[in-house]
């Protein structure tokens, strides 16, 4: 039996519509697992019915974090947040902890992950965090735009086996203070952690770069998708 893997929805405000990137499932698919698109919702007992069919969490990309989740107020009118998504994941998150399923979270997915643990975030880098990095590419997204330092003795540089890697990059916001409970796992040139784990769980990532969008090509995001759906 393949282990089922609870994706976090993606949601169109334009067009009053869920959507979703075909490379979350695809990723999770070729790395042996079966993805199941979860419904936007904030009902309580639904999540917990959902998240018992699950045997780990993707949390994808998409909207920003709501700045009130970590204490803040939008810095500007880029904040585009989605409260549903915020509300649901929060429940979907607490649950996977308490029971210690694994989570995967990309882009967004740090960003929440580190957010509901009682970190902060750069809301706006352009503004807050002014770089001679790009972290917002243009397409085609499957290919490097900036390098990352990875952090010796953990379980990234377990599993991709180099100290430096080549990723994509499409975000305005990023980690700033790291929760209490985390660690980093990877730094950008310009000193944004990059990714994130939590020691306390058996596997709970957050990477800021996305391989969904370069598994195809790209064998340290096969890996990471790989060891996700080991770990479940």
């Amino acid at each position: 039996m393949k282990k089922v893997i609870g994706v976090m929805p993606l949601w169109d405000e334009d067009k009053n519509s869920l959507w979703m990137v075909p490379g979350y499932l695809d990723g999770v698919r070729e790395a042996g697992g079966l993805p199941l698109i979860l419904p936007l919702t904030e009902d309580p007992d639904e999540i917990d019915q959902l998240s018992g069919l699950c045997d780990g969490f993707l949390f994808t990309g998409g909207h920003d974090v709501d700045p009130a989740l970590y204490g803040e107020v939008p810095v500007n009118n880029s904040i585009i947040s989605c409260a549903a998504r915020d509300v649901m994941e929060k429940y979907v998150l607490d649950h996977a902890l308490s029971s210690d399923k694994p989570v995967l979270g990309i882009c967004r997915g740090i960003q929440f992950i580190n957010a509901a643990l009682g970190g902060t975030l750069y809301q706006d880098l352009p503004v807050q965090h002014p770089s001679d990095i790009e972290h917002h590419m243009v397409p085609p997204y499957d290919r490097e735009q900036h390098k990352v330092s990875i952090i010796s003795d953990t379980p990234l540089a377990e599993v991709v086996g180099v100290k430096s890697l080549g990723v994509n990059s499409y975000h305005h916001q990023a980690v700033k203070q790291i929760a209490p409970d985390l660690r980093p796992m990877a730094v950008s040139p310009d000193g944004l952690t990059e990714a994130v784990y939590m020691p306390s769980r058996r596997f709970v990532w957050g990477v800021q770069w996305h391989p969904e969008f370069s598994y195809r090509s790209d064998e340290s995001a096969r890996r990471i998708f790989r060891a996700f759906v080991e770990a479940c």
